[in-house]
C-alpha cells in the first residue's frame, strides 16, 4: 500500500515538472526573442535560450528549502533528458551522445556561474554582458543588449515573487519579451 501512495506522489511530482518545463520550453520559443532581441534562430539560439530560462528557474528555486532545491535538480533533470531526447531525434549516436551532454552539463553549469553572478549585480551591464557573449554571439556591445538584460531581470523578479506553492502546483508565470519598457496608463 506504501507503494502504491509513493508511486502516485512521484507521477504527481514527475508531472509538475514537465509543466514547469514545459513553460520553460514554450518561453524559450517566443517569437519576440528571435524577431526583436536578435536570438538567432539556429538549433544553438534556441539551446541558448533554453539554458537561459532553465537557469532562471534554479537559480530561484535553489536558493529555497530542500523542496524547493529538490525542484530545481529535477528542472534540471527535465533539461538534460531533453537534450537527450533532442540529440536522438537529431541522429547522433549512441557513442556520441554521452560526450555531447558533458559539453552540454559544462555549456549549461558556465552559463548559470555567468547569470548568477550578473544577477547578483545591481545593474544589467554584467547581465547584458553575459547575454551578448552567450546567446547574441557578440562580444560587442549590441542595442538589443540592454533591453534583453531588462527582461531577464524582470523574470528573475517575478520568480522571486512567486511563492513555492505556486511552483509546486507546475504553475509558473513569466513576462512577456518586450523590446521597449510598455507605456504606462494615461500616456
Amino acid at each position: 500500500m506504501l507503494n502504491l501512495f509513493r508511486s502516485s506522489k512521484r507521477a504527481k511530482s514527475r508531472e509538475t515538472i514537465e509543466r514547469l518545463y514545459g513553460v520553460i520550453v514554450a518561453q524559450s520559443r517566443r517569437a519576440e526573442f528571435y524577431t526583436d532581441f536578435g536570438v538567432p534562430d539556429t538549433l544553438e539560439g534556441r539551446f541558448e535560450m533554453v539554458v537561459l530560462h532553465t537557469v532562471l528557474v534554479c537559480h530561484h528555486l535553489k536558493g529555497g528549502d530542500d523542496t524547493a532545491r529538490a525542484m530545481s535538480q529535477e528542472i534540471f533533470d527535465a533539461f538534460a533528458a531533453d537534450m537527450d531526447a533532442t540529440m536522438r531525434e537529431l541522429g547522433v549516436g549512441d557513442l556520441t551522445v554521452p560526450k555531447k551532454m558533458k559539453k552540454i552539463g559544462e555549456a549549461f553549469y558556465g552559463r548559470a556561474a555567468a547569470y548568477d553572478t550578473a544577477l547578483a549585480d545591481a545593474g544589467n551591464a554584467l547581465l547584458a554582458q553575459a547575454l551578448a557573449r552567450n546567446i547574441l554571439g557578440t562580444e560587442e556591445p549590441v542595442p538589443t543588449a540592454a533591453p534583453f538584460a531588462a527582461y531577464v531581470r524582470a523574470a528573475a523578479d517575478s520568480l522571486a515573487a512567486t511563492p513555492f506553492e505556486t511552483f509546486a502546483r507546475g504553475a509558473l508565470v513569466l513576462p512577456a519579451p518586450q523590446l521597449r519598457p510598455a507605456p504606462e496608463a494615461g500616456q
